[in-house]
């Protein structure tokens, strides 16, 4: 179990500068734990009037939740099946919130997305119940949400209250918990990237949040053979490392100790299956795929003993092109100027033992590909309906829907 209290204070007067704020009152997980949602919500502020967000899945693997709610005055929005969280959504889920007193999201992922978006724009009260440990974002401050096909992170809000009762987490699909796996995995991606980035560019870094992701990826990692049993304490272990980077990102008001370019070239994958009309797998498998994808290109890099630099040239109609009907949010990351025109090449060349060692501290590709197999995560672009041509096209074009500075990034700097 994660002390609040305990951890608010170790972030105090961080070395790094910054005040580390934490907006979560409660986290509350245990076995059996669903029949008290209501006495939980009472005790956290939440007032009588409630909107009640899942959909089909989750609500029937959370038994009794409603009613543990018995005394609330419910709204209720029951999607079939939420699998892409919308602006579109954001805005049905506001316009119900001005009626209530707060929102309960039953689920995770999708489901939570446009709860914490929505609760954030309405100034509301916003409890999570977790149904599986299959993604990072539960404490997060921020929601991915797709708007005309393209997939932009958005400022939200973390929860007042996280609920998870460890015999739903437990039975949860085993396809669900791999999932979290591989969303975690992505972690050691997402520190190089930051890391490298602070070191070429000044970008702010927090040493001590990514000791904290980097503790909670470890101690996923050590589990990987029991991540799809049966098993109320591995999956307590799991969701409680699976906050502690969500955790991670509300401290320092950004995703850069959650993900890097693993992130966006799931993002970029996702986008244009969308574009075709076509939903994507889950979160996490799609960035478990990736992770294997990036660190091969980081391993490469790390073996390049001596670089040398230039700027970045890149042919930007060839990039539009392939963004197609999404070329316009690629053109506005990119113009009047992108995210390397400032760097000189001659940083990335004095810097090259120090991004080496940055690579070389996070397990190898082979390790975690090794972990990745024990937790049952899919580890090929087929197991998650990417082709060939979409996985080559997304490893060269992605870097672009982001303007954020990454290892893979710089390669293109790299002669």
């Amino acid at each position: 179990m994660i002390d609040l209290i305990a951890l608010k204070k170790e972030f105090e007067n961080c070395p790094c500068g910054h005040e580390h704020e934490l907006s979560i009152k409660d986290i509350v997980i245990g076995s059996g734990i669903v029949k008290d949602t209501g006495e939980i919500l009472k005790r956290n502020g939440f007032g009588k009037k409630l909107l009640f967000v899942a959909d089909k899945n989750t609500l029937n693997v959370s038994s009794g939740i409603i009613q543990a709610l018995d005394g609330f005055e419910i709204t209720y929005k029951l999607y079939e099946n939420l699998r892409e969280a919308t602006m579109e959504q954001v805005g049905v889920i506001r316009s119900m919130l001005k009626e209530v007193d707060g929102v309960i999201s039953v689920g995770t992922g999708s489901l939570n997305d446009i709860c914490r978006k929505a609760a954030a724009d309405e100034n509301k009260l916003l409890c999570l119940f977790a149904t599986a440990p299959s993604m990072d974002g539960f404490a997060s401050y921020s929601s991915p949400l797709t708007d005309g096909n393209f997939k932009i992170t958005y400022p939200a809000k973390s929860p007042e209250v996280i609920i998870a009762d460890t015999k739903i987490l437990a039975s949860a699909p085993a396809e669900l918990k791999s999932a979290g796996f591989g969303d975690m995995v992505g972690k050691y991606v997402g520190l190089i990237d930051w890391q490298v980035s602070h070191l070429i560019t000044g970008e702010y870094y927090c040493e001590k949040v990514a000791n904290l992701t980097r503790m909670a990826t470890d101690k996923i990692m050590a589990l990987a053979d029991k991540i799809t049993v049966n098993d109320e304490t591995t999956a307590e272990a799991v969701l409680d490392a699976l906050l502690l980077t969500g955790i991670g990102m509300s401290f320092t008001k950004t995703s850069r100790p959650a993900s890097g370019t693993e992130h966006i070239l799931s993002h970029f994958w996702e986008c244009k299956k969308l574009l075709d009309g076509k939903l994507s797998d889950f979160h996490g498998k799609k960035v478990g795929v990736a992770t294997l994808l990036i660190m091969k290109e980081y391993q490469k890099l790390y073996e390049k003993t001596e670089i040398k630099a230039k700027k970045e040239v890149v042919d930007w109609q060839d990039v539009y092109e392939h963004y197609g009907a999404l070329s316009p949010e690629v053109k506005a990351l990119n113009t009047p100027d992108t995210i390397t025109d400032e760097i000189d090449p001659k940083t990335i060349e004095d810097n090259w033992q120090k991004i080496r060692e940055i690579i070389a501290n996070v397990p190898s590709v082979d390790q975690i590909y090794s972990a990745m197999k024990k937790a049952g995560c899919a580890t090929t672009n087929n197991e998650i309906e990417v082709s060939d041509t979409l996985r080559d096209e997304g490893m060269i074009y992605h870097p672009f829907m982001r303007r954020r500075l990454s290892l893979y990034r710089l390669k293109n700097m790299i002669d």
